[in-house]
C-alpha cells in the first residue's frame, strides 16, 4: 500500500504538466477495462464459456438492479451506471496492491465523479423531456423554491464527493498506521474489510447516482403521462 499525502503530489512530470499517481493509476484502470471488454467482446459464443458466463451474470446483476429503480428507462442509463461501478470497484481496490494507493481516496476524482453525476442528471432529464419542460420543475410547486433546488442539487454532489473520498481515505490510512506500527500479518483482517468496503461503497456511488438520474427523470413523468392522455 502506498504512502499517502494529501492532495496528490506529482509523480511524473510531462513538460509543464504534472502527473499524480492517482492520474497514472485512474488511467491504468482505464486501459485495463478497455482491452477487458475490447477481448471479452471479440468471440461471443452462443454456448457461453466461464469467463463470458461470468460477464454475462455481472451484466445481468447490473441490469436487474437498474430495472428494479427505473422500469422504463433502465437501457439508457446502464451504460453510465455500469461503468461507474466497475471503475470504482477496481479503483477502491488498487489500494491493496503494493506500491498503488486507491485513486478514490483523492478529492479531485471522487469531485469528478459527482460532477459527472451531476451533469447527467440533467442530460438524461433534458434528452427525455426538452429543455424548457425539464427546467419548469425546479418552479414547482412555487417558484420561491427555486433557490433551494439549486442549493439541494450543489449539496448532494458535494456529499457524493466527500462519502466516497471520506471512507477509502480513513479505511486506506487506518491499514498504513496499523501497519507501521504492528507489522505485517496484524493489517490482513483490515484488508479484508478493505475488500468489502470497496464493493460496499463503489455499489452506494452508483445506487447514489442511478437514484438522482431517476428522480430528474421520473419527477415529470406523471405529468407528461396526464398531458398524453
Amino acid at each position: 500500500m502506498a504512502s499517502q499525502t494529501l492532495p496528490a503530489a506529482p509523480v511524473l512530470d510531462l513538460g509543464p504538466i504534472g502527473l499524480t499517481d492517482t492520474v497514472l493509476t485512474t488511467w491504468g484502470i482505464m486501459c485495463v477495462l478497455w482491452a477487458v471488454c475490447w477481448l471479452s467482446t471479440r468471440r461471443l459464443e452462443l454456448e457461453p464459456g466461464p469467463w463470458q458466463v461470468t460477464l454475462e451474470g455481472i451484466v445481468s446483476a447490473i441490469e436487474d438492479a437498474i430495472e428494479a429503480v427505473m422500469p422504463d428507462h433502465g437501457a439508457r442509463v446502464l451504460p453510465l451506471v455500469a461503468t461507474f461501478w466497475i471503475f470504482i470497484v477496481l479503483a477502491n481496490l488498487a489500494g491493496i496492491v503494493p506500491g498503488l494507493r486507491s485513486p478514490t481516496d483523492d478529492l479531485s476524482l471522487t469531485a469528478g465523479l459527482a460532477i459527472v453525476v451531476f451533469l447527467s442528471v440533467h442530460w438524461y432529464g433534458v434528452r427525455i423531456h426538452g429543455l424548457r419542460q425539464y427546467l419548469r420543475h425546479y418552479l414547482e410547486p412555487n417558484p420561491f423554491l427555486l433557490p433551494f433546488h439549486v442549493m439541494s442539487e450543489i449539496s448532494r454532489t458535494i456529499a457524493l464527493a466527500v462519502r466516497l473520498f471520506g471512507n477509502i481515505f480513513s479505511l486506506e490510512m487506518a491499514a498504513l498506521l496499523v501497519l507501521l506500527v504492528a507489522g505485517f500479518l496484524v493489517p490482513v483482517p483490515l484488508l479484508l474489510l478493505h475488500i468489502v468496503e470497496a464493493l460496499v461503497q463503489a455499489y452506494i456511488f452508483g445506487m447514489l447516482a442511478l437514484i438522482y438520474i431517476a428522480g430528474g427523470i421520473q419527477a415529470l413523468e406523471p405529468k407528461s403521462k396526464k398531458s398524453k392522455e
